[in-house]
């Protein structure tokens, strides 16, 4: 389930346009790779990387909790309209739009 919801998250995720930020970030690496060694300039950019695989990583997660959240709410909605009592005819052609 979970692989099918990354998917899904992979298909409708489109990422907030950041070009600022991202410019900062390019900019700041260009520096980080003129005054750092090599050493160091590595370790700089695997925690980087590892910071942005946690931020993915917790898109993906709040993606997937808010998926499961609108299945659970449609699932109440469902028995709640389940175990209501009987509709006239015409409340239950109106339904709907009291839900809208």
């Amino acid at each position: 389930m979970n692989e099918t919801l990354r998917l899904l998250y992979g298909r409708f995720y489109i990422p907030l346009p950041m070009a600022e930020s991202e410019q900062e970030v390019e900019i700041c690496h260009r520096k980080l790779i003129e005054r750092l060694d090599k050493p160091e300039c590595k370790l700089v950019l695997r925690i980087i990387d590892a910071q942005n695989l946690m931020i993915e990583e917790r898109s993906v997660d709040g993606f997937i909790c808010g998926f499961r959240l609108a299945r659970e709410m449609a699932s109440e909605l469902n028995r709640y309209e389940e175990n209501r009592h009987p509709l006239s005819a015409e409340e239950a052609e109106t339904g709907a739009c009291f839900l809208l």
